[in-house]
């Protein structure tokens, strides 16, 4: 005989070098949904989508801009910002009853994040949120933190013939004239 199979069948089935019976113990199913778990987790944020956040002085003069001067198309809103998303911004130790009621999660309907989403690229979408403060002389304001958004952004206004004037590169600050004639500012906030 060339290899004995009584080595084989002596000892239980083995996985990675591991016993069954350790493998099949509360710790070893508890090791194995861990992993299937995190596997699970990863796959699912990496399909996420990438998500860039604007804040802008006027949501209707945004959403004008956005979908009517650049052609934005409607995004949904990512399932991870459905999760935790409050959580995110530290208020989820808050009691709605301590801060008047005024939680995002109530703001924008049964725990939907509010704001306006678009989607910018394949995979990258467009958060538009209120909350800047009007710029000089009263002019609309949308403010970003990241530097390759406002450089999308940029391309589709450039793409789309929209009267524009770029006033800085670094950071990168641009003016744009809508439809209206008002003139709105994208700035890039330097950390």
């Amino acid at each position: 005989m060339l290899f004995d199979l009584s080595l084989i069948y002596s000892t239980p089935v083995a996985l990675l070098g591991l016993p069954l019976d350790s493998i099949m113990s509360t710790q070893g199913i508890m090791v194995m949904l861990l992993v299937a778990y995190a596997g699970a987790m990863w796959m699912f944020l990496k399909s996420a989508p990438k998500v860039y956040t604007v804040m802008v002085s006027d949501l209707e003069v945004a959403r004008q801009f956005y979908e009517g001067m650049l052609n934005l198309s409607a995004a949904e809103v990512p399932l991870h910002y459905y999760y935790n998303y409050e959580q995110t911004l530290g208020t989820a130790g808050l009691d709605p009853m301590y801060i008047g009621g005024a939680s995002l999660a109530n703001a924008g309907g049964m725990g939907t994040p509010e704001g306006l989403w678009y989607q910018l690229r394949k995979n990258t979408q467009l958060h538009v949120v209120g909350g800047a403060r009007l710029g000089d002389r009263n002019q609309q304001r949308h403010v970003c933190f990241d530097h390759s958004c406002l450089e999308y952004i940029l391309m589709r206004v450039q793409l789309s013939g929209v009267d524009h004037k770029i006033r800085r590169e670094q950071p990168l600050n641009f003016l744009v004239r809508d439809y209206d004639a008002q003139v709105i500012e994208l700035a890039e906030i330097d950390d």
